[in-house]
């Protein structure tokens, strides 16, 4: 079991990240955090970061000795680090019952790449705090500095809005298929391709069988996986996913099937779909309430469809039959604001949703809800300019849910950000932060 230090060499390469300030503020208050989200968002090198010890959970050695001897786990300098706690599951149990004996603020990190489904005899609510880690948004990847903060257009005043970029829609691609994920930055080619490649290939190979989930045709997983990612930013059914899944290919398996595909992939943090807004504060009715389908990373959508940044600047498509909604740079561009926007939203302790009426008549993009169920209205555009047209759902909006609308944003591919005469505020994307 080996120590390790809490802020690492001099030499290594950090991406600050904008969860940064909530786990401080989270680690100095309570005993214990859980720090969850998908293989290779930078969990365990943000964790390692504040931990003054370290047991790495995935070294089936560890396991091994925690086997006979279990409470040895807990042994150790404080901030203690768990990682991938979930190869262990009584880890869980062991820190809550800590917590319960009164652990300091600051006693444990946990990190996990899965959702179990048993966390033990005791949920941990209450006693081990959650925090959720994504990829990294476009203000953590060194585009540009925001000037526009999400947590302001959350506030009571809308704020002035200013600011320029020389980010330019061919960057956007490119940020498309580069990857959020840290380790992966500084490729590209046929490396990165590579990595993201064996990214979803371990998914397939290793991840679903060490969640009890054999796959017994790993092609037809990886169709399923495709027509999911070729749904992006729309709200599909699932039965419309999997007959795209399996056209051409004989009879569509049963949702015996399909369902696990679901479930172990959402365990995984794989599938990150956009809930449907579902109001309390007002008169809103018949809204529609299914997810917006989103992948982790708008770069696995991309890799599984086939296409890099070239392909979707000149409009191509994905490869077989999938759902077509739209260009698919523009939903891979709003899949890209999508993962950016969350991120920002949970450092303001807001949630994002999105907003569709029955039919499709009325539609959102983005639903930003504060806890008090006062939101920000956010429609993506893939396009410099803005329309009169591109507006007339958040202006509707604005009329039906009145002072409930706290600020109405369209994020865009275009230089400047401003405020337009009737109150719409105009961001292009490399500008918005948290």
């Amino acid at each position: 079991m080996r120590n390790g230090s809490s802020g690492g060499s001099s030499t290594d390469a950090y991406h600050p990240r904008v969860v940064d300030r909530e786990l401080d503020e989270l680690i100095a208050a309570v005993p214990a955090l859980a720090l969850e989200g998908a293989k290779g968002v930078g969990k365990t090198a943000t964790a390692q970061r504040r931990a003054a010890s370290v047991r790495e959970l995935d070294d089936p050695a560890l396991r091994a000795i925690a086997a006979g001897d279990s409470a040895r786990l807990l042994v150790g300098p404080s901030p203690l680090l768990l990682d991938e706690w979930q190869y262990v599951p009584e880890t869980w149990d062991l820190v809550r019952r800590a917590v319960d004996r009164g652990a300091a603020p600051g006693s444990f990190l946990l990190t996990g790449s899965t959702q179990p489904t048993d966390r033990g005899a005791h949920s941990g609510a209450g006693r081990i705090v959650s925090v959720r880690m994504r990829p990294l948004a476009l203000a953590e990847r060194g585009l540009q500095e925001p000037t526009v903060s999400l947590r302001r257009l959350l506030a009571r005043e809308r704020p002035a809005i200013e600011g320029s970029t020389e980010v330019r829609l061919a960057q956007y691609a490119e940020e498309i298929v580069r990857s959020g994920f840290p380790g992966l930055r500084g490729l590209s080619g046929r490396a990165l391709r590579a990595q993201l490649d064996g990214y979803l290939l371990r998914i397939v190979d290793c991840d679903f069988p060490e969640l009890g989930r054999a796959v017994r045709d790993p092609a037809a997983l990886r169709r399923w996986m495709t027509a999911y990612a070729a749904a992006s930013s729309t709200s599909a059914s699932f039965e419309q996913i999997r007959d795209a899944a399996t056209a051409g290919h004989g009879d569509k398996p049963a949702k015996t099937t399909t369902i696990p595909y679901r479930d172990v992939l959402e365990r995984l943090w794989i599938l990150d779909p956009v809930e449907a807004w579902q109001p309390t504060r007002n008169r809103l009715s018949r809204l529609s309430s299914p997810p917006k389908h989103q992948l982790a990373d708008p770069a696995l959508a991309a890799r599984l469809l086939g296409v890099d940044a070239d392909a979707l600047l000149e409009g191509e498509g994905p490869r077989g039959p999938a759902p077509r909604d739209g260009v698919l740079l523009g939903r891979l561009f709003e899949s890209l604001v999508a993962l950016s926007l969350r991120t920002y939203a949970q450092a303001a302790e807001a949630s994002v949703k999105h907003l569709r009426t029955i039919g499709g008549r009325r539609e959102v993009d983005f639903i930003v809800e504060r806890a008090d169920g006062r939101v920000a209205a956010i429609e993506v555009k893939l396009a410099r300019d803005v329309r009169d047209d591109d507006l007339r759902h958040l202006r509707w909006l604005a009329r039906e849910i009145g002072p409930d609308l706290l600020d109405a944003v369209v994020v865009t591919t275009g230089p400047e950000a401003y405020r337009r005469a009737d109150g719409i505020a105009v961001v292009p994307a490399a500008l918005l932060g948290p």
